[in-house]
């Protein structure tokens, strides 16, 4: 059952929730931090980050039939490993540690808190949703139980990671 919010309709689909028109339509901030944390992780030794991919969603297809063959968060975190650009990926079966998705000008956030329940039953450890207009990020280590941090740093206790507000915000 398609949403309304303001009098348009929003549908879940296999690869995000989304206004129809507005599919393709990017946002300056959105790109600028999903690169700047895309950027972070990459940083960091043990871990590499990984922009629009896809994750194989079938596995939970019955509990959520809107979601298609994939769903793609913004950001997504796994174990740092080896690159080999001879061979390619088209859709994940292993679940990262870490997704991360930015709420779009265009995106109703209860959408994007439901997505993140996806990602739980996907076997995702951790989640992140970003609100740049507020400049806040709620983590989840469970569905629809958020710990958000709009100042001082960012605690992710379940990766052991710790990240400054300040950082990505500039």
């Amino acid at each position: 059952m398609p949403l309304v919010l303001e009098a348009e309709e929003v549908f879940a689909d296999s690869d995000n929730f989304h206004v129809p028109e507005t599919e393709d339509m990017g946002s300056f901030n959105h790109s600028y931090l999903q690169m700047k944390l895309g950027a972070f992780f990459l940083a960091m030794p043990d871990y590499i980050a990984l922009t629009e991919l896809s994750l194989d969603s079938a596995t939970v297809q019955a509990e959520y039939p809107n979601v298609g063959q994939s769903i793609v968060p913004d950001v997504a975190v796994y174990p740092a490993r080896q690159i080999n650009l001879a061979k390619d990926t088209l859709k994940m079966t292993e679940m990262p540690l870490l997704v991360i998705e930015i709420l779009s000008p265009m995106q109703a956030p209860q959408l994007l808190v439901d997505k993140v329940a996806i990602y739980f039953a996907l076997g995702i450890r951790s989640c992140w949703i970003v609100y740049p207009t507020s400049q806040t990020i709620s983590v989840f280590h469970a569905p629809y139980q958020p710990r958000s941090f709009s100042a001082g740093e960012v605690i992710d206790e379940v990766l052991g990671i710790k990240v400054s507000i300040e950082e990505i915000f500039a």
